[in-house]
C-alpha cells in the first residue's frame, strides 16, 4: 500500500482522496491548515487528516517524509512551495494547475529531481492534452489544433449563465493572466476574453474565448509541428461580456480579492453540472486535408455513495490515474513528464480514467 498526501481539502482535494482510499492500494492523508475544510471530508475513517501550513517549509517537509506521492490540489499560488518540498524529499509530485509560470518552476525543479514530476493532471490542462496529442498521432502533418472545455450547470439561471463548480482562484486566474497559442506556425501570447467565437453541440449554443493554461506543456510540444494551436473555455453566450465589464470596465481585475468576493457570495455553488470536451484536429493523412474531432460530456453522478460535480469527477479521475499509471511503471519514474506523453488508451482503460466513459446520463441528454 503506497502512501498518499493530498495537499488542499477543498472540493478536489476530497474527492481525490474519496476515490484513492476507496481501492484500498492507497493509504490517503490529506492536508489542510483549515480544520473546517478538513472536517467536511465526506471519506470516512478511511482517509487520515492532517491540519498543516503548507506555507511552511520545514513543516511541509517533514509531513511529506515516507510519502510515494503529493498530489496538490492546493491553490495554484501553492504549487511551487509543495513542488520544491517533494523534490527535497524524493517525493513524486503531481498537480492541477492551470497556472503558467508555476508549471515552469516545476519543469525547472525537474531537472534535478530524484523522483517524477507530473503537473496538470487535471481536465485542461490535463485530459484535454492527452485527446489532443492521439488526435494529432493520426495525421501525417498537421494544420490546425483546437481544444474547447467547459465545466457549466445543467440549469443556468443567473445573468452570467455559470455556478461555481470549482476554485474561485483558478476561474480568475485563467480569465486574466496571458495566453498561449500557436498563430500561422509562431508561439504567441494572446489576450483572455478575446477571440470570441460561438458554436453547437447537441441543440445547445456554446460560446468560447481565450483562457490562461489550458493548453498544458502542448505550445512548446507541438512548436514547429502545427500552424494553428489554441485553446478557449467553453460557457453559455453572454458570459465573457459581463466577466469583461467586471475585470476591465471596474478593474477588478487589479482587485482579485474583490471579485473572488463577489463571485462567492452570489453564484452559488451547484453539484448539478456538466463538463465538455470538444477538441477538432486537422491536417494531412495519405495526401488529403482530413479533420478529426473529439466530443464528450460528463455529468454529475455518484460516487462511493456521495453526488460528486462533474468538475469533481473529472478533475480527481485525472490525477488519480496519472497517479496509477506512475505506480504501475507506465510514466517516466524521474523528471519532468507532460500529459501528452499519456496514451489515451492506457488513460481510459485505468479504473480511474473509466469516468471519462459514456455514461448513462449523457445518453438520455443526447
Amino acid at each position: 500500500m503506497k502512501k498518499i498526501m493530498v495537499a488542499g481539502a477543498g472540493k478536489i482535494g476530497s474527492a481525490i482522496a474519496a476515490l484513492l482510499s476507496a481501492t484500498g492500494d492507497y493509504s490517503v492523508t490529506v492536508a489542510d491548515a483549515s480544520p473546517a475544510a478538513l472536517a467536511g471530508i465526506k471519506s470516512g475513517p478511511r482517509v487520515q487528516r492532517l491540519a498543516l501550513d503548507i506555507t511552511d517549509p520545514a513543516a511541509l517537509r517533514a509531513a511529506l517524509q515516507g510519502q510515494y506521492a503529493v498530489l496538490s490540489a492546493a491553490p495554484f499560488h501553492l504549487t511551487t512551495p509543495i513542488a520544491e518540498a517533494a523534490v527535497a524529499q524524493g517525493v513524486h509530485y503531481l498537480d492541477l494547475t492551470e497556472d503558467v509560470a508555476s508549471t515552469r518552476r516545476v519543469k525547472e525543479l525537474a531537472a534535478d529531481a530524484r523522483s517524477a514530476l507530473v503537473p496538470q493532471c487535471g481536465l485542461a490542462p490535463g485530459f484535454v492534452s492527452i485527446v489532443a496529442a492521439d488526435l494529432c498521432r493520426r495525421f501525417d502533418s498537421l494544420h490546425s489544433v483546437r481544444m474547447r472545455v467547459g465545466a457549466l450547470p445543467r440549469f443556468p439561471s443567473n445573468a452570467l449563465n455559470y455556478n461555481l463548480t470549482w476554485s474561485t482562484d483558478g476561474v480568475i486566474n485563467e480569465y486574466c493572466e496571458p495566453c498561449e497559442a500557436i498563430v500561422e506556425g509562431v508561439l504567441r501570447q494572446v489576450p483572455p476574453l478575446a477571440e470570441h467565437e460561438e458554436f453547437s453541440l447537441d441543440g445547445v449554443t456554446y460560446e468560447a474565448f481565450n483562457t490562461s493554461g489550458g493548453l498544458g506543456t502542448l505550445c512548446e510540444t507541438l512548436q514547429g509541428k502545427v500552424t494553428h494551436l489554441n485553446y478557449k473555455t467553453i460557457r453559455y453566450p453572454g458570459h465573457a461580456a459581463i466577466m469583461k465589464v467586471l475585470l476591465n470596465d471596474l478593474r477588478l481585475r487589479e482587485r482579485r480579492h474583490v471579485l473572488k468576493d463577489l463571485l462567492e457570495n452570489a453564484l452559488p455553488v451547484t453539484l448539478q453540472d456538466v463538463v465538455i470536451v470538444f477538441v477538432t484536429v486537422s491536417g494531412q493523412r495519405d495526401g488529403r486535408l482530413m479533420q478529426e474531432t473529439y466530443a464528450h460530456k460528463v455529468y454529475s453522478q455518484a460516487v462511493d455513495g456521495v453526488l460528486r460535480s462533474a468538475i469533481q469527477i473529472t478533475t480527481a479521475a485525472g490525477i488519480c490515474t496519472v497517479l496509477d499509471l506512475l505506480a504501475a511503471g507506465k510514466l517516466p519514474a524521474r523528471g519532468f513528464v507532460r500529459q501528452e506523453e499519456i496514451a489515451l488508451g492506457d488513460f481510459l482503460a485505468n479504473r480511474f480514467g473509466r469516468a471519462y466513459a459514456e455514461h448513462p446520463a449523457e445518453r438520455a441528454a443526447a
